[in-house]
């Protein structure tokens, strides 16, 4: 496993993030705790410190079953990351990123990770309900009365990212540290105006999705034959519907097969090598796929292939912001 630095953290992190999203029972591809520990125990054998969940995956069974399980293991060598904002019940002040909110959410997942402070908290989306200085403070709190070591945001317009940067500097506050976007080879939007942000502003850069939930992992023609690919059909996600997409996918697979490798590992390497990416964040459901994920930080890239995978991407409608 190889090693970097998490933007202006200064926190080392694995370069691989395991995504917890699987952890739960919320849907039917989902893993149970025991299936779960299995993934991320092995994880941890394979060098991989940092994990990715939120308070929404499964209602707080994720972060329970991360949390059972980093505890039998060195807290001190783990980076933690969770993330506050979609609906956790009915009624009001169960959702948004009001100060009430943050403060209840931030409590109740401490204590499902057993955890008395995270060490990367996230809002997962942008409130429009809620002011951003509102939010800030209530974060800055949260870093104050150590419950917090780092805070980062989620999918948003760059103009949002860079006033919320602006404010936290006027106002003394704890500015956002991460962007976790939307990024993979049939996606790319975000290099047009987020990752510059990013890279002068010393910023991680954790992508979601990856592998285009599945899209990069198998032929354009069989995407929608598992029940990952069903729900992210039912979901409305896009990621086969771009102009160069189907183009993009046969690609993958022919670098694959050119390499004797799988068409995740092609589409995870092309990720190792831009520079703008910190670690993506990868969600999986068998030990199988953790490996050969890994795997690919071995795979090596010329600026030719590189080229060929990104040369028929057109660019698409801005997709998960909302």
């Amino acid at each position: 496993m190889e090693y970097t630095t998490l933007g202006s953290t200064g926190m080392e992190v694995s370069e691989i993030c395991l995504g917890c999203m699987s952890f739960g029972s919320s849907d039917e591809w989902m893993l149970d705790e025991a299936e779960s520990r299995e993934i991320i125990e092995r994880a941890i054998d394979l060098g991989i410190n940092f994990f990715d969940t939120a308070n929404v995956y499964s209602r707080g069974e994720s972060e329970e079953i991360l949390g059972n399980v980093l505890a039998d293991y060195d807290r001190d060598q783990q980076v933690v990351a969770t993330k506050v904002y979609g609906e956790m019940g009915e009624g009001p002040n169960q959702q948004g990123l009001s100060r009430k909110t943050i403060e209840q959410e931030l409590s109740n997942s401490l204590e499902r990770l057993g955890m008395d402070t995270v060490d990367l908290y996230q809002i997962h989306r942008w409130d429009y309900e809620t002011p951003i200085e509102t939010t800030l403070r209530a974060l800055d709190d949260a870093v104050g009365r150590g419950q917090v070591r780092h805070v980062g945001a989620s999918s948003m317009w760059a103009h949002q990212f860079q006033r919320a940067l602006e404010i936290a500097d006027r106002e003394g506050l704890a500015r956002f540290e991460t962007m976790q976007n939307l990024y993979h080879l049939t996606y790319r939007e975000e290099e047009r105006e987020m990752y510059p942000i990013c890279r002068r502003e010393d910023i991680g850069v954790i992508p979601w999705s990856p592998l285009g939930a599945g899209y990069l992992t198998r032929p354009h023609e069989d995407f929608d034959e598992t029940a990952r690919g069903e729900h992210e059909l039912d979901y409305g996600t896009q990621y086969h519907e771009g102009p160069g997409s189907e183009e993009i996918n046969a690609r993958v697979q022919e670098l694959a097969d050119e390499k004797d490798v799988t068409m995740a590992q092609i589409a995870l390497a092309w990720h190792f090598h831009k520079e703008h990416v910190t670690a993506p964040i990868l969600g999986t459901s068998s030990v199988e796929h953790l490996e050969e994920a890994v795997e690919a930080l071995d795979i090596s890239l010329s600026d030719s292939d590189l080229e060929y995978l990104e040369e028929p991407y057109h660019p698409v409608p801005i997709y998960g912001h909302d």
